[in-house]
């Protein structure tokens, strides 16, 4: 069984090219997906993922606020905001939040979702 990852993202779009990402990382198998901060909360307990990619943009409950409330429920879960925003101020923001990591849309990949994982996880 390989890290459980629940993917948050308001574009079906994204959650289908999250999903094949993690479907092709070795050692990574989708959990769930939702499109809301409220669901990811939900989910988040009810799942009990290992790792959630979570959007920064959302409708209602925003990533960052979703993830604080995550963090303090499931304490074990990494959280790994993504954004096609600004590196810098998402960075910030990530830190803030109680994020492990920021890793940007436009560079996603088996590769990056590896990477970031063995740093938040050795971490932990």
């Amino acid at each position: 069984m390989g890290v459980r990852v629940l993917i948050v993202d308001d574009l079906a779009s994204f959650r289908s090219a999250a999903r094949a990402v993690v479907q092709s990382t070795p050692g990574f198998e989708v959990a769930g997906e939702v499109a809301s901060g409220e669901e990811s909360i939900d989910q988040a307990r009810a799942l009990r993922p290992q790792l959630i990619l979570m959007d920064v943009s959302l409708p209602g409950i925003d990533g960052p606020e979703a993830t604080r409330r995550i963090r303090a429920d499931v304490p074990s879960a990494v959280v790994m905001l993504l954004s096609a925003r600004d590196p810098d101020d998402v960075s910030a923001m990530a830190a803030d939040c109680g994020a492990a990591a920021y890793l940007a849309k436009s560079t996603f990949s088996s590769e990056s979702l590896a990477r970031a994982w063995a740093v938040a996880s050795e971490g932990a």
